[in-house]
């Protein structure tokens, strides 16, 4: 862990200065601006496990886990086998591929609620499904 008379934060300060040139507040997110909480963010460069490190070389536990889907933690190497595994198959496909029903199953076997699934890039994909579902349902 970081003590705090060697915690240090020039690099982060030169990149967030940096991105206030290319991306609106510095950030690709408002979340992520700081305004409203005051100070600026620090910049991550790498992960591992429960670890973070800041491109200072500083070192934290990582309590927020990227919201959910490093719950296995960061860099587990079962998790980067298996996408080894898949990326050799191929990053993207543009049409359907057998993948695609074993992570339906899994979805439908998890939430008894759910029937069938579809899967979507964005919220305007979602919304306009649903719109679509609706539509045809009510005629």
């Amino acid at each position: 862990m970081v003590s705090t008379t060697s915690f240090k934060t020039a690099k982060s300060e030169e990149i967030f200065s940096a991105a206030h040139k290319l991306m609106p507040c510095g950030v690709s997110s408002p979340v992520r601006a700081f305004k409203s909480v005051g100070g600026q963010p620090i910049v991550f460069d790498h992960v591992k496990g429960a670890y973070i490190w800041d491109v200072d070389g500083n070192q934290y536990i990582d309590y927020v886990g990227t919201w959910g889907p490093a719950i296995c933690g960061h860099a587990n190497p079962v998790v980067i086998e298996a996408l080894h595994a898949a990326l050799e198959k191929g990053t993207s496909f543009g049409a359907p591929c057998a993948l695609e029903n074993v992570l339906a199953e899994m979805v439908i076997d998890a939430v008894p609620s759910i029937d069938v699934v579809r899967f979507v890039n964005s919220g305007t994909e979602a919304c306009m499904s649903v719109l679509r579902v609706m539509r045809a349902f009510t005629g």
